[in-house]
C-alpha cells in the first residue's frame, strides 16, 4: 500500500515485540483483506489510541478468561467468587453518564430559529454517518484525541501534554458525545501540527493542507475554518516548505459557505454580523491572492460555491474524475466571490463564465479541464499515488526558481484580483445586510429542508 494514501482502520489484530524490543501492532484496514494486514509501529499509531485500547482491553479479557477456567479446573469455589468481582468492576465503570450539549444563539421566537432548527432535526440521521477528523487545534505543541471504548460506554479523552515520554489524560465527556470519525492515516509525525478543522502535515519539502471540518458539514467554510486555513498558509510561508498541497478528508472537497452558519448569526445584528462575514471572505481570499509560494489543489469530490472559486487563485489544480464544479450563487442568493468574476471570465472565456456564476452550471471534472478549471483529471483509484508523485517532484524543485517564477506569472495581477476581492466583499456585505438578502436565504434553507 502507498504510504501517503488514507487509509481507515477497523481494528488491531495482533501485536508484537520486533528484534530491537519496540511494540509492534498488526493493523486491519477496512475494506482489506486479512492477507493485506501490515505490522505497524507503535509510534505510527498516534491517532488511532481507541484501537489499541480496544485490542488491550479484548487481550486483557481473553487473559482474565484464561486465568478463571483454570481457577475453576481447581477450586469452582473460588472461581465463582473471582467472576462476581469482576463482573461488579465492570458494571460500575460502565454506568451511563448524561451529556451536555451547547445552547443555541438565536432566539427562540424566531422564524429562522425555527427553520434553523427543523433543518438540523432532518438533517440529523446523515450528519451522525459522517466520518471525519476529530483533531483539536494546539498550534505547535504535541495535541490528540485518545479514544477508549470500555463496554457500552464510549469515552472520550485527550491528551494535554507530552512530559518525558509520558501523555497525561483527561476526561473530556462534558463537551459533547463521541462520534467515530474517520482515522486519518496512521502514517503521521509527531510533529505534524494540530488543528480542529484542518489537518496540517509537514512532509518532506512541502506542507499538506487538508479539510477536515468538525465545525461544518462536507467541509464548507465558516470563519473558524478559513481562520485556521489563513494560519496554516501564514506558518508554510514562514518555514522551509516549498509549495503547499490543498486537499480534503473525505469524498467531498469543498462545499463553500457554511450558510446556517452565517443565516443564525444574521438574526442577530444583520448589518455588524454581515460586515463581519464579508471581512472574514475578504480576509481568507487575499491570503491566496498573497500567497508566494506555489499552491497545488487536490480536488478529490465536489467542490461548490468558494470552494470551486478560489481554485483560480491556486497555480496548479488537479481533479478526481468523480469531482464536479458549481458556483450556484443566484439559487442561495448571493453575489460571486473568491475573485469569480474576474479570473473565471479570463480562464474560460465571458459565456462560460457567467453560465457558471448566473445559472449555476455544473461542470464535470472533464469540462472543467477542458475549460481551463483544472489542469489534470486522474482515476479514483490512482488519485493520491498520481497526486503525490508529482508533488514529490515539484518539491525537489529549487523553492528560490518556484517562487521566483510563481511571481512572475502573477506579478501583474495581484493588484487588481485585491481590487476585485474588495469589492465582490463590499456587495456581499450590502446582500446580507438586507431583508430581502435574507429573504433570499432564508427561501433557500427551506428548499434544503424540503428536500430532507
Amino acid at each position: 500500500m502507498a504510504s501517503e494514501e488514507l487509509y481507515e482502520v477497523e481494528r488491531i489484530v495482533d501485536k508484537r515485540k520486533n528484534k530491537k524490543g519496540k511494540t509492534e501492532y498488526l493493523v486491519r484496514w477496512k475494506g482489506y483483506e486479512s492477507e493485506d494486514d501490515t505490522w505497524e509501529p507503535e509510534q505510527h499509531l498516534v491517532n488511532c489510541e481507541e484501537y489499541i485500547h480496544d485490542f488491550n482491553r479484548r487481550h486483557t479479557e481473553k487473559q482474565r478468561e484464561s486465568t478463571l477456567a483454570r481457577a475453576n479446573r481447581t477450586s469452582p469455589n473460588n472461581a465463582r467468587k473471582q467472576i462476581s468481582r469482576s463482573t461488579n468492576s465492570n458494571f460500575s465503570k460502565t454506568s451511563p453518564k448524561s451529556l451536555v450539549i451547547g445552547k443555541d444563539l438565536e432566539p427562540k421566537n424566531s422564524q429562522l430559529f425555527a427553520a434553523s432548527q427543523k433543518f438540523r432535526k432532518n438533517t440529523a440521521p446523515s450528519l451522525a454517518n459522517r466520518k471525519n477528523m476529530d483533531l483539536a487545534k494546539s498550534g505547535t505543541s504535541p495535541f490528540m484525541d485518545a479514544l477508549t471504548a470500555n463496554g457500552t460506554t464510549n469515552i472520550q479523552t485527550s491528551v494535554t501534554g507530552v512530559t518525558a515520554g509520558k501523555r497525561k489524560f483527561i476526561d473530556d465527556r462534558r463537551d459533547q458525545p463521541f462520534d467515530k470519525r474517520l482515522r486519518f492515516s496512521v502514517r503521521q509525525t509527531e510533529s505534524a501540527y494540530r488543528y480542529r478543522d484542518i489537518v496540517v502535515r509537514k512532509q518532506d519539502g512541502f506542507t499538506h493542507i487538508l479539510l477536515s471540518t468538525k465545525s461544518s458539514e462536507n467541509n464548507s467554510l465558516n470563519p473558524e475554518v478559513m481562520k485556521e486555513v489563513q494560519s496554516a498558509l501564514s506558518t508554510a510561508a514562514a518555514d522551509d516548505s516549498k509549495l503547499v498541497l490543498l486537499s480534503a478528508v473525505g469524498s467531498v472537497f469543498c462545499c463553500g459557505l457554511d450558510f446556517i452558519y452565517f443565516i443564525r448569526r444574521l438574526t442577530d445584528d444583520r448589518k455588524r454580523e454581515s460586515t463581519k462575514m464579508a471581512e472574514a471572505i475578504r480576509n481568507f481570499v487575499n491570503t491566496f491572492i498573497q500567497f508566494k509560494k506555489p499552491i497545488i489543489v487536490a480536488v478529490n469530490g465536489p467542490a461548490i460555491g468558494l470552494g470551486a472559486s478560489i481554485l483560480p487563485l491556486c497555480d496548479v489544480v488537479w481533479a478526481n474524475e468523480k469531482a464536479w464544479f458549481q458556483t450556484p450563487y443566484t439559487t442561495f442568493g448571493q453575489s460571486p466571490d473568491g475573485c469569480s468574476t474576474v479570473m473565471f471570465p479570463k480562464i474560460m472565456g465571458g459565456a462560460s463564465a457567467n453560465e457558471m456564476l448566473l445559472s449555476g452550471r455544473k461542470l464535470t471534472a472533464q469540462e472543467a479541464c477542458g475549460k481551463g478549471l483544472v489542469s489534470q483529471v486522474f482515476w479514483p483509484g490512482t488519485f493520491t499515488q498520481e497526486v503525490m508523485v508529482r508533488i514529490k517532484e515539484l518539491a525537489s524543485c529549487n523553492p528560490v526558481v518556484l517562487e521566483e517564477s510563481k511571481a512572475l506569472v502573477r506579478c501583474n495581477m495581484k493588484m487588481e484580483l485585491e481590487q476585485a476581492n474588495e469589492r465582490e466583499c463590499e456587495v456581499l456585505k450590502k446582500i446580507w445586510g438586507s431583508a430581502q438578502g435574507m429573504d433570499s436565504m432564508l427561501k433557500y434553507l427551506q428548499r434544503k429542508i424540503d428536500e430532507f
